[in-house]
């Protein structure tokens, strides 16, 4: 195996050393800890602990890391009142959100981001992703959220944009016990009309009875091997295809008015003392149902003599019916100078989609119609036990998880109707291709451990040096499948009786009285040569070893290095055993690399309440299993078929950055930062036409930068006013801003390697332009929150708006622009109240969420003189939603 040493140019020029969290030790004088003590000291990240260095003391935990990082404290997203971690997370300097779930840090895709749980990694249940969506994650179930923007040794190599860690609620400090329930309404979809299908009794649970099961004669029919046709089973082909669910799952109702959205969720901990230890335990149980519809268009495009013009167009209704389950379980016990925790979470997301697509087909010619309904269930589990152990000067931690993800999606089913002048309406086209169900399944694990050893080592009464090493393994495992089908209709002699025929319902239509050889008979239309299954893996063991020290006073420098040995291996699965693959089709694609990996930072604390931070580091970026994987995935939010390219390589990283600081109260800074990175390799998502139909595929582009600055800003006041209102407020001000700039470097001579063509060399040029800007970047994101507190009355407010400027989300196929979304401006409003009632506790909210009414808009656009025009991709209206929730303490 190739083991590469990555150089540090920039690293060795400025003397800075290895990005790996350590804390600020105190400047004043102090006494030895003992092991309990300092535990207490590694836990103040996350309590917010006071810090001694030069300067007053400053509960902020942010300024005893040496880390560029942020850090979202219980009481920031009490405030903020987000319901997951991706919402909470779209507040932090430099972070936006794509999709609604997925974190993009300083304009970086979710591929270059990663997210784990208490530490250890995370499995994803999307098809397109291996990085977690925190969507996902409901905030009820979370302590803080720590987003590290620069690279530490402690970590996986694999970093790009930043690291998110989840921490979910542990040891209760005190008893409590709370019960909760929200109701919210949103504009576009509330008293609304929108779509649904009857599915089966149990949906709203978010479990299907059984309706959806695949049935078992095909099951039975599966399992010989063959290809489900007439030919392979002319006796059993009948009764195979009058086995499927017919009218519940295919047939699109009306709902007149889409019902309210509805959460409840229970959560309660408890301590015990165990004769000289501490035992907590601690649980939450929630459940969410919640509608959205989307009436929206979509359309795309192609050049015509200098003018980018619609090629197909057409309006859609969507109607998603999502359904959560969630249940934390954790225990706690503290031994003094041990403690150990063991996590248990499940969360369970469940997508009822009904939709309608109506418009014109430039590929066929035609006017069309096209109905799907869909069931899609993400499930994850995650099991985790990890221990801390004080001995003298030393520090011993250690951690193991075991994280699987799940997502099934029976019964996607899409049935095509073509208008008909002679009818006046639309009927079923009778065409092979005009009804299809789809059978997929993915299914994702992580196992994982780690040890870390740390040793201090006083170097007089007021500075130390610390010495750490550790190791961390993971096997990431995915499997994937698909299985479709569709029923081949048959024409008559009678062509008037056929016109008749083909305008039933489409629960008649695909009735068992229809299922016959006269009229529809099943085909299995399964993607062949392996285009429909594939299995991956991705061994990961690292090590790494690192000194932090302040070597002279008000100096400390943290150097280390990281040595990672990976393996990533994507084979192709044979699904139907009698149809093995083309002699010319490569069934395994293995990648094995191994890297050191430098890292680190200088932190000057050259004035009261302020330091200045320097550092730089290297690192890697793997491409995800989907992105390899040759097969074909259906995205019905995006109305793109996307397919991966086996033939992509690692993406490797040299990052810098400098930030100043200033503390100036309690809980309140400014500070402005710079960064530069350098990618070779990057992997970008390109759009590409085959047919006339388009799909979205990934190559690595030559290389690219990105560099910027953020800036952020963060006070309260005391109230100026003497109103018996107001006097007892505290007001906040609080902003971010960060400018991100990135551009392609593509020569002519660069040469790519497509899916097309089986990985034979292209010029970058047929794919890239130089200058071009990153996938997924936004030049411009800021956060605005502006509010009071009012401890005495118990009441908090707070106004908040975000901003992403427009970001490119793939590019256009045959020389057409780049697709471009406007994230546009989203204005919130929180206000929380507490009272009281019978001795009980009680809490009231009150959101408005997108104030503004902002919509979802893609588009592609020519601004040249060889080239005018504007295509809208996707457009829908997102509403408002207004929320109101209740709590009780008990």
């Amino acid at each position: 195996m190739p083991l590469k040493s990555l150089s540090l140019r920039a690293l060795l020029i400025a003397s800075t050393t290895v990005l790996a969290p350590s804390f600020a030790q105190a400047q004043t004088e102090a006494e030895p800890q003992s092991g309990a003590e300092a535990e207490s000291a590694a836990e103040s990240d996350l309590k917010l602990r006071e810090v001694v260095v030069l300067g007053r003391y400053i509960p902020e935990v942010l300024r005893s890391t040496s880390e560029v990082a942020a850090f979202l404290a219980p009481e920031d997203l009490a405030r903020q009142g987000d319901s997951d971690a991706a919402a909470a997370l779209a507040r932090v300097t430099g972070i936006n959100i794509a999709e609604g779930k997925f974190v993009y840090v300083r304009g970086l895709g979710e591929r270059y981001s990663s997210a784990r749980l208490n530490g250890s990694p995370l499995p994803s249940p999307e098809p397109l992703q291996r990085v977690v969506p925190l969507d996902l994650f409901p905030t009820k179930i979370l302590e803080n959220i720590l987003v590290q923007k620069t690279y530490s040794v402690e970590y996986p190599g694999e970093f790009g944009g930043g690291i998110v860690d989840l921490r979910t609620l542990n040891v209760p400090e005190e008893n409590f016990l709370e019960i909760s329930v929200s109701g919210s309404y949103n504009t576009e979809t509330t008293a609304q009309s929108g779509l649904t299908h009857y599915g089966s009794e149990t949906d709203p649970l978010g479990f299907d009875n059984g309706t959806r099961k695949l049935p078992a004669p095909v099951r039975r029919a599966m399992a010989q091997g063959s290809r489900i046709s007439d030919v392979n089973y002319p006796a059993d082909i009948q009764h195979i295809g009058q086995s499927f669910t017919n009218a519940e799952l295919r047939l699109l109702q009306n709902n007149d008015s889409i019902p309210t959205n509805g959460s409840y969720s229970i959560s309660g901990g408890r301590s015990f003392d165990i004769g000289g230890a501490e035992l907590g335990i601690i649980g939450v149980l929630g459940y969410s149902n919640e509608w959205r519809t989307k009436n929206g268009i979509q359309n795309t495009a192609q050049i015509s003599e200098q003018n980018l013009i619609e090629f197909s167009a057409h309006d859609y209704v969507q109607t998603d019916n999502n359904i959560g389950l969630d249940g934390l379980f954790g225990m706690g016990l503290d031994l003094g100078d041990d403690k150990i925790n063991w996590t248990n979470l499940y969360i369970r997301k469940v997508t009822k989609q009904t939709s309608s697509q109506e418009g014109f087909d430039g590929a066929q010619a035609d006017l069309f119609r096209t109905d799907r309904t869909a069931w899609y269930e993400r499930e994850l589990y995650s099991t985790q036990v990890n221990g801390r152990h004080f001995r003298g000067p030393w520090t011993f931690d250690w951690r193991t998880a075991l994280s699987q993800t799940r997502r099934d999606a029976p019964y996607e089913s899409a049935t095509r109707f073509g208008f008909s002048p002679l009818a006046n309406r639309y009927i079923y086209g009778g065409g092979n291709n005009d009804n299809r169900m789809t059978f997929s399944y993915l299914d994702d694990k992580v196992v994982s451990g780690a040890f870390d050893v740390e040793y201090v080592q006083p170097l007089s009464s007021a500075r130390d040096i610390t010495y750490s090493a550790g190791i961390e393994g993971y096997e990431n495992t995915r499997k994937s499948q698909s299985r479709a089908f569709s029923y081949f209709f048959n024409a008559s002699d009678d062509s008037a009786a056929d016109f008749l025929f083909l305008q039933q319902r489409p629960d008649f239509l695909f009735a068992n009285f229809n299922i016959n050889p006269d009229r529809f008979v099943l085909r299995e239309v399964t993607a062949g040569d392996g285009g429909a299954a594939y299995d991956a893996d991705l061994n990961v063991f690292g090590a790494y070893a690192k000194v932090d020290a302040e070597i002279i006073p008000l100096v400390r420098a943290a150097v280390g290095l990281r040595y990672e040995d990976a393996s990533q291996n994507v084979t192709i699965v044979d699904l139907i055993a009698n149809e093995p693959l083309a002699p010319d089709i490569q069934r395994s694609y293995d990648k094995e690399e191994s890297y050191v990996l430098p890292a680190g930072t200088v932190t000057w604390n050259f004035a009261e309440d302020q330091q200045l931070r320097l550092g730089a580091s290297q690192s890697i970026g793997r491409p995800q299993f989907r992105e390899l994987a040759p097969q074909q995935y259906y995205d019905p939010d995006s109305d793109r078929t996307f397919i991966g390219n086996p033939y992509l390589v690692d993406t490797e990283f040299l990052n810098l950055d400098a930030r100043y600081e200033y503390y100036f109260d309690r809980g309140q800074t400014f500070s402005f930062g710079v960064f530069f990175k350098e990618l070779d390799k990057p992997v970008e998502s390109v759009v590409v036409e085959t047919n006339l139909t388009e799909q979205q595929t990934y190559i690595n582009a030559p290389k690219a930068t990105l560099m910027g600055f953020e800036v952020e800003f963060k006070k309260v006041y005391d109230s100026p006013f003497d109103t018996p209102f107001l006097a007892s407020k505290e007001f906040l001000v609080q902003a971010n801003y960060t400018n991100t700039s990135s551009e392609l470097k593509v020569d002519p001579n660069d040469k790519v390697f497509p899916l097309q063509g089986r990985g034979q060399e292209r010029d970058a040029t047929d794919f890239f332009q130089d200058g071009e800007q990153l996938t997924g970047v936004s030049e411009h994101i800021a956060n605005v929150q502006l509010g009071w507190k009012d401890e005495a009355a118990k009441s908090q407010a707070t106004l908040l708006a975000t901003y992403a400027s427009e970001r490119v989300t793939a590019r256009g196929p045959s020389q057409q622009p780049d697709l471009i979304q406007e994230p546009g401006v989203i204005l919130d409003f929180v206000y929380k109240k507490g009272f009281g009632i019978g001795g009980r506790d009680f809490n009231f909210d009150f959101k408005v969420n997108n104030i503004l009414g902002e919509q979802f808009y893609e588009y592609q656009q020519g601004t040249s003189d060889t080239l005018r025009g504007l295509v809208i991709r996707n457009q829908y209206d997102l509403g408002t939603t207004i929320s109101l929730g209740l709590s009780a303490e008990f």
